[in-house]
């Protein structure tokens, strides 16, 4: 059932480009996002919500970048792979009983007007205490709706260099 009020947290989810990147998402409109295999990033796909936001991160490639943004279709359910012997993400100890792994749909919201490498992100207010940039590794995370907002402002163009000019930062 979608919220009745404005989201408070927003999403980061990472993807490669060479596997399924924004290109991707916009030609398809929407996919399952699905193989995540760390608890934590299992965990937030969890608290993931119909309508929240979802900014889509190009990473392993260069430079790593926000590209565009996403809205989450269906809220958290059991990831079909964990049952699939020929998936590389099989997990043998995972039943349906008792999934271990979750996967959320996600719809194609927008493309950026230019990708926003972390350099970039560095200069828009509170990024730079973001987890992204302390635990990097971790493929799905929040991302306060505040800093999402204004991080689809720079990415869309619209007052993009004003807003990361007006971004207050942290010293």
């Amino acid at each position: 059932m979608a919220r009745t009020a404005a989201p408070k947290t927003g999403w980061l989810v990472k993807s490669e480009p060479d596997s399924f990147g924004i290109d991707d998402l916009e030609r398809d409109r929407k996919t399952r996002w699905d193989g995540v295999r760390n608890y934590q990033a299992r965990n937030f796909l969890r608290a993931m919500q119909v309508g929240d936001p979802v900014l889509i991160y190009h990473s392993n490639c260069n430079p790593p970048s926000v590209v565009g943004l996403g809205t989450v279709l269906a809220s958290g359910y059991p990831d079909p792979t964990q049952f699939e012997p020929s998936s590389d993400y099989f997990d043998p100890g995972a039943t349906h009983a008792e999934p271990r792994w979750t996967a959320v749909d996600i719809g194609f919201a927008q493309r950026f007007a230019l990708p926003l490498p972390r350099d970039v992100l560095r200069t828009i207010a509170d990024w730079n205490d973001h987890v992204l940039f302390s635990r990097g590794r971790l493929s799905v995370m929040p991302v306060p709706v505040a800093l999402l907002n204004a991080t689809v402002a720079v990415g869309s163009g619209v007052n993009g260099a004003t807003a990361a000019k007006k971004s207050p930062r942290k010293k």
